[in-house]
């Protein structure tokens, strides 16, 4: 009945992801500054942009991460799951793969970490919602069973031939 179904190979993984966050965005934030005068006026705005998404979206994600994992709460765990798929990992392996953002050596490889613990996130966080799911809805099922037997419905299992009968409309006795 207290089984608990967080995970704790995501939960060092969103400890370590906390360590490693603040030196990714040093090193991407002094490697943009760096390249900035090189780069073309639209990859200017898009990586710009990508940092101010990236670390707004990477806030709210590990705290959900936490949340979600720690206190066994599904729709947190699914928002970070969520958030990690569609807009993390694809931002991550679009400055990885476009060459037009002009990549730096130290770039590609605090991007290919990041990218890694994101990969291993999104499985991690899937499986345990797999399994937090399957425990909350075995739990629900559970809990209607013993409701049923505490308060079972009145001659529910126990009807009569006589009360079983469906009397037929317009037809005498």
């Amino acid at each position: 009945d207290n089984e608990i179904v967080s995970s704790l190979p995501l939960q060092m993984s969103l400890y370590f992801n906390v360590y490693f966050f603040p030196c990714w965005w040093l090193s991407t934030v002094v490697m943009l500054y760096l390249k900035y005068a090189v780069l073309s006026d639209y990859y200017k705005i898009i990586l710009v942009t990508i940092m101010i998404l990236v670390s707004l979206i990477e806030v709210i994600r590990l705290y959900l991460g936490y949340m979600g994992n720690l206190q066994e709460k599904v729709p947190e765990l699914a928002g970070f799951w969520l958030l990690s798929l569609l807009l993390q990992l694809p931002i991550i392996l679009f400055l990885l793969f476009n060459e037009g953002v002009q990549i730096q050596p130290l770039e590609r490889a605090v991007h290919i970490v990041f990218a890694l613990f994101l990969a291993f996130q999104v499985i991690a966080a899937f499986v345990t919602l797999k399994r937090m799911v399957n425990k909350l809805a075995t739990h629900f099922r559970l809990g209607e069973f013993h409701r049923l037997e505490e308060h079972p419905v009145p001659g529910f299992y126990s009807l009569d031939k006589e009360e079983r009968a469906v009397p037929m409309a317009g037809r005498g006795p």
